[in-house]
């Protein structure tokens, strides 16, 4: 995924948190719980924690979520091709989620670091 994709995937900053509902989780993505649901079904990568027939999604589902749907709606590619696409070559996958996660971090440390300059 080039680079400038990857810091619009990361826009929104996800809240810490170990477990987030559906409804954080498609808040966080801008999108319906169904397309949650429907993906889980689509993408095995997708693999939310179920307890008390509840969904609980984790900050790598998230990740994961905005991904595809950055594949989708603005790459353009199909279903098909973004789970051909997710299923490529590990090394780089893993490669890239780790720079994502990195500039997440980062992009969540400035903001602490901003809202304790004001206070």
């Amino acid at each position: 995924m080039p680079e400038t994709d990857q810091n619009n995937v990361a826009e929104t900053t996800i809240p810490g948190k170990r477990y987030f509902t559906i409804g954080e989780v498609a808040g966080l993505c801008d999108l319906k719980a169904h397309v949650l649901r429907y993906w889980e079904k689509e993408f095995e990568q997708i693999a939310p924690v179920k307890r008390n027939n509840r969904r609980y999604y984790q900050r790598q589902d998230v990740i994961l979520i905005r991904r595809i749907k950055s594949l989708l709606y603005e790459q353009g590619y199909t279903l098909t091709g973004a789970k051909q696409f997710l299923s490529g070559d590990h090394h780089q996958d893993d490669q890239t989620r780790y720079k994502q996660l990195l500039r997440q971090t980062i992009a969540e440390l400035e903001e602490l670091l901003t809202v304790t300059r004001r206070g």
